[in-house]
């Protein structure tokens, strides 16, 4: 006696019984990679940058040696590096503001804005200070640059 093939959807052809699969069973050597392949693009989109490319032509790139499209390596770099430089947020988001939450936030960015002001003032402290130096190179140097092109003018004459 010969059993009817089983169909598409798991019953016989004869509509009666359905055939049940057990699922596989799991391997033991299966290991998580060491490197995530949004970690792998990371690394080699900063690389590429590193050699002087330009990101989108290391996008281009790593896409190609990939073969994915550009947005798919873009959207595994930025994830990565959400997560692994710590400009994802991290806060959950609140359903609603209290008072309190208003208040703690205008302090927040309050404190924020001073210490961008500090960062503001050391900035410009250390621009001053190069643009002394390199004044003070220029006039040091000043003399010795004139009788150059001088010498150079007498020459042509």
């Amino acid at each position: 006696m010969t059993l009817p093939a089983p169909r598409v959807d798991g019953r016989t052809a004869g509509g009666r019984g359905r055939i049940f699969l057990l699922p596989a069973a799991k391997s033991s050597t299966h290991r998580r990679p060491e490197v995530t392949k949004a970690q792998e693009v990371y690394e080699k989109v900063n690389t590429l940058i590193d050699q002087g490319i330009p990101k989108a032509e290391a996008f281009k790139s790593i896409a190609a040696e990939f073969g994915q499209p550009v947005s798919s390596i873009r959207g595994s770099y930025y994830s990565y590096s959400r997560g692994a430089t710590g400009n994802g947020s991290s806060r959950p988001r609140r359903r609603e503001t209290t008072p309190e939450d208003a208040l703690a936030d205008a302090r927040a960015a309050l404190e924020r804005s001073l210490d961008a002001i500090d960062r503001e003032v050391e900035v410009a402290s250390e621009r001053a200070a190069e643009a002394a130096a390199e004044a003070k190179a220029l006039k040091a140097s000043a003399a010795e640059r004139k009788a150059a092109i001088s010498e150079r003018l007498e020459a042509l004459k």
